[in-house]
């Protein structure tokens, strides 16, 4: 296990030694410390037992219930994404390689971002790390079966997505396709007449090209990926806890130093306190943290002074709560057909199909004046007349006549600096990870991001797809990576 040694060499080459200062932050909290002999002798009893448990017994050990008292690699948060990542972790080494141990304040995910997601799956990017984590989305999904076994199904719809642009807009969407196809997607670019003859449905007065996906795009269901990923993990040995990350414990490390960090005295923290579902609080110990916590993203790293600190720790981690409203329609005379694509209009708004009657769903970002509260899941009706109906009704002439049949509403993590996924380490705290931040896009992008989150644990670097732009990096370099806009 990787606790339990004198030191831990982590992914980016760091000797981490276990110190036993005392913390230098005050805390409302009564942790019981372990007496040392004691700790050193549970720590060796269970390599031994962990050893003899390889020899003897190739399966995965039993995972021991309660709330563990320190484990190699805590992940905060367990939707998509966090699973994602421990599920990889196993998967390349294996069930009792270390001591994987996934925190989530709701392990029913009822009102967690993964549950609420329209399940969209595109290569439709201008960037090439968004284009081929897609792409492995894909390949991810098409081989469920490979992995989970025979029942394993997530009803994916392979219809494609059509994008639409404007005058304004063609070129870009034309580049976008070129380098798409480039990178293994399968899209063509469609005028205004190709368009009208394909989809006779729809209004293309101001629309002057659309791109349309002929191949591994479409949408699916995205609890029972959640699931299989989560059970996934929990066949190779991942413990879950139902529990709320509220504090770290820090401790000066006199002992270490990272280039490119000046002060004379560090502070790292290897312990974090865990809020239970009983109010009681509980300590765990870890050798490195994963923030993967979604939209709670943002306050999780506060505990630990990313954002509150001084000098690179003042600059926070971009990520917050932003509310989304998904409608349901019936659209009974002369609808679009079957085979229609997620339809994605160059004003931001979007439709697909849901089933095989005339049910529609769709939704639209508002304007930044105009953002909702995050204090509930309430959907706002007058937001569907006033701002996406007019919208829908000018794009489909036959969504004049639609009757809304419900809706529902969703946080999800929203990167304010560049709304792309935030990967890697972080670069202050030499044992804390940052997956968080793909705003509306993590559902599809979990399994590369989970693979590439384990490659760079265990292997000191990405392997199959270069995240590196992804860091935390540009945060401080103030150099966005943003998506080309097509509108």
């Amino acid at each position: 296990m990787l606790f339990g040694k004198v030191g831990v060499l982590t992914a980016r080459g760091f000797l981490i030694k276990k110190s036993f200062s005392r913390s230098t932050k005050l805390f409302k909290y009564e942790k019981k410390m372990e007496n040392p002999f004691y700790r050193t002798g549970r720590v060796l009893l269970n390599d031994v037992v962990n050893f003899y448990d390889k020899l003897t017994n190739p399966k995965p050990r039993r995972i021991v219930k309660g709330v563990p008292v320190h484990a190699d690699i805590i992940i905060i948060g367990g939707g998509a994404i966090g699973s994602s990542i421990a599920y990889w972790l196993k998967e390349k080494t294996n069930p009792n390689s270390f001591e994987v141990l996934v925190i989530d304040k709701d392990l029913t995910f009822k009102n967690s971002a993964t549950a609420l997601s329209v399940g969209g799956l595109r290569q439709q990017f201008s960037l090439p790390e968004n284009i081929q984590m897609s792409l492995f989305g894909a390949e991810f999904i098409r081989t469920l079966k490979d992995r989970f076994g025979p029942s394993a199904d997530v009803c994916f719809t392979p219809h494609g997505y059509l994008m639409l642009a404007s005058e304004e807009g063609a070129e870009q969407l034309i580049d976008n396709s070129k380098l798409q196809n480039e990178l293994g997607a399968v899209n063509i670019v469609l005028s205004r007449e190709q368009l009208k003859n394909r989809f006779p449905w729809i209004n293309v007065d101001d629309v002057a090209v659309g791109c349309l996906g002929l191949e591994k795009e479409g949408w699916f269901d995205p609890w029972p990926l959640l699931q299989l990923l989560k059970k996934g993990a929990e066949e190779k040995a991942v413990q879950y806890i139902n529990g709320e990350v509220v504090d770290f414990l820090f401790e000066k490390r006199e002992d270490l130093v990272i280039e490119g960090i000046h002060e004379t005295t560090l502070e790292q923290s290897n312990t974090l306190v865990v809020k239970m579902p009983n109010g009681e609080h509980k300590f765990i110990e870890f050798a490195l943290c994963i923030i993967a916590a979604g939209a709670d993203s943002g306050k999780v790293a506060e505990l630990i002074k990313i954002g509150t600190g001084e000098g690179i720790l003042s600059l926070r981690l971009p990520v917050e709560p932003r509310q989304r409203y998904v409608y349901t329609f019936d659209c009974a005379k002369d609808p679009p057909g079957l085979n229609t694509p997620m339809t994605i209009d160059h004003t931001g708004a979007y439709f697909r199909r849901d089933g095989l009657g005339g049910r529609f769903i769709c939704g639209i970002s508002p304007d930044s004046s105009e953002e909702p509260e995050t204090t509930n899941l309430e959907v706002n009706y007058d937001f569907f007349h006033e701002k996406l109906w007019p919208v829908l009704a000018h794009r489909v002439p036959a969504f004049n006549a639609i009757k809304v049949k419900g809706g529902w509403s969703g946080f999800y993590e929203y990167n304010t600096f560049d709304e792309n996924g935030i990967v890697g380490p972080h670069p202050y705290y030499t044992n804390i990870y940052l997956a968080t931040g793909f705003s509306g896009h993590g559902i599809q992008q979990a399994p590369a991001i989970g693979r590439g989150v384990a490659e760079m644990i265990l292997d000191g670097k990405f392997q199959t797809i270069d995240l590196t732009r992804l860091g935390f990096d540009r945060f401080i370099l103030d150099k966005p990576l943003m998506e080309a806009q097509i509108i």
